[in-house]
C-alpha cells in the first residue's frame, strides 16, 4: 500500500447516461472516472458515504482504488460536489505509479503569531508544488510566529517537506503582514484620492 493513501472499494460501470447515473446515486454510489498515463477512461462506481468521507479535507487525495482484483493507485483532480446537501456527485482520478512526482495546488493555512499590532492577508490560497505522489502534502503551512508588520512572505521563504519542489513563482507574494495602523490609514487616503480624481 502507498504512504497515506486511502482504499475504496468499487466496481466497473457498464450503464451510461444520466439515469444510470441518477440510479446509481440513489443506491448510494458515485460514478468516478480514472484516466492518465495513455489509457482509456476508466469508467467506475463507488460507494458514495465512504468516497465523501475520504475526500473531505483533501483536494488531493491519493486514493488506491480495488476493483475486482485489480488495484489501481490514483490521485483525486476534481470532485463535483452536491450544491446544497453533502454529497459527492462525480470524481474524477488521474492514474499515478508511487515512483512518480506530480503537480498539484495545495491550500495555505497559516499558523503562529505575527509581531503585536500587526495583521496578516493571505495573497495565495494556493501554491503549485511537485511532489511524488505518494507523499503529497494536504496543506501548506506558513509560520508567522513574531513576523513584524511590513513583511510579505513569498513561495521561496516557505519551508517545504522533503523532496517537494514549488512550482510556482518564487518571487509570488503568499502571506502580507503588515500594521493594523497602516492597513488602516490606506482606506481614507484612497478615498481622498477618488475625491480628488473625480473633481
Amino acid at each position: 500500500m502507498a504512504n497515506n493513501a486511502i482504499t475504496l472499494t468499487g466496481q466497473d460501470r457498464t450503464e451510461f447516461g444520466k439515469g444510470s447515473a441518477r440510479q446509481a446515486r440513489r443506491a448510494g454510489q458515485v460514478p468516478v472516472v480514472v484516466y492518465g498515463h495513455g489509457t482509456e477512461p476508466r469508467h467506475l462506481l463507488l460507494e458514495e458515504h465512504a468516497t465523501r468521507l475520504a475526500l473531505r479535507s483533501n483536494d488531493n487525495a491519493l486514493v488506491e482504488l480495488r476493483i475486482g482484483g485489480e488495484t489501481l493507485l490514483v490521485l483525486t483532480k476534481e470532485v463535483q460536489r452536491h450544491p446544497i446537501r453533502p454529497g459527492v456527485q462525480h470524481v474524477d482520478f488521474l492514474l499515478v505509479n508511487r515512483n512518480e512526482r506530480v503537480e498539484v495546488e495545495v491550500p495555505v493555512t497559516v499558523v503562529g503569531e505575527a509581531a503585536p499590532g500587526t495583521i496578516h492577508m493571505i495573497e495565495a490560497a494556493h501554491v503549485v508544488l511537485s511532489a511524488p505522489a505518494i507523499s503529497i502534502p494536504e496543506t501548506l503551512e506558513v509560520d508567522i510566529t513574531g513576523v513584524a508588520g511590513g513583511t510579505v512572505l513569498t513561495v521561496a521563504d516557505l519551508t517545504l517537506p522533503e523532496g517537494v519542489e514549488a512550482v510556482s513563482d518564487p518571487e509570488a507574494a503568499v502571506v502580507n503582514v503588515a500594521d493594523k495602523g497602516a492597513v488602516a490609514a490606506t482606506v481614507p487616503e484612497d478615498e481622498a484620492e477618488g475625491e480628488s480624481e473625480g473633481q
